[in-house]
């Protein structure tokens, strides 16, 4: 499996011959010139992880694309004159096996509702188990390799962020949701993470790398 960090929320996720596209929101760049997608998935409506105004580029280049939402992000999209599919049970997509997991964004704040927020988990033979939330991090994948985790949000203390790794404690954890840290703040939090997180998970920054590779097993 191959992950590529497209900015804040948005990977790039390679596996099993299959290209998936997760959360290309506002925040993040580059997204609109990959090409070759199998699927993209949107965990849910915020334009942090649905840019509104690039995603129906991004599907009129990939026209073999499934877009597969949340329950939520299906108006939005109707509105964009785009179909898409709410995720509701596992989806086989080429030989990747995608899971929603999880139904609600976490607690903004009192006076504001909460909206639908399904994360994916996504499964291969042969290949490492890849968990991404959105933004909520009550949810439960089972076991997996690989974490992508948010690193920073305005729904979630730094407190949560480390709990939240400690109590799934994947082999790697790769940070996102990063989009409103300047450089100081972002080296704070992934020494939080790396320090407070899960006891035997490893932290991968993916921030700039380009394509990074994880196997099954290591």
């Amino acid at each position: 499996m191959r992950l590529t960090h497209l900015g804040h929320a948005c990977l790039l996720v390679e596996i099993a011959d299959t290209r998936v596209l997760i959360d290309p929101g506002t925040f993040a760049d580059g997204f609109t010139d990959v090409r070759d997608l199998d699927a993209v998935v949107v965990t849910h409506q915020h334009p942090d992880h649905l840019d509104p105004e690039r995603i129906v580029d991004l599907l009129r280049a990939n026209p073999g694309a499934r877009l597969l939402t949340d329950p939520g992000s299906v108006d939005v999209l109707a509105g964009l004159g785009v179909e898409a599919e709410v995720r509701r049970a596992p989806t086989t997509v080429g030989a990747v096996t995608l899971t929603p997991v999880g139904d609600i964004h976490a607690l903004i704040h009192d006076d504001l509702q909460r909206i639908p927020n399904v994360g994916v988990r996504l499964d291969a033979d042969g290949e490492p188990i890849l968990f991404h939330p959105g933004d909520a991090l009550d949810a439960d994948p089972g076991s997996v390799d690989v974490l992508a985790f948010p690193l920073q949000a305005p729904w979630a203390r730094s407190r949560e962020m480390t709990a939240f790794l400690r109590r799934l404690d994947a082999p790697h954890a790769v940070p996102v949701h990063d989009g409103l840290l300047q450089p100081r703040g972002r080296a704070l939090y992934l020494a939080q993470a790396e320090q407070l997180g899960g006891e035997h998970t490893r932290l991968h920054d993916l921030a700039g790398r380009g394509p990074t590779e994880f196997r099954a097993g290591e």
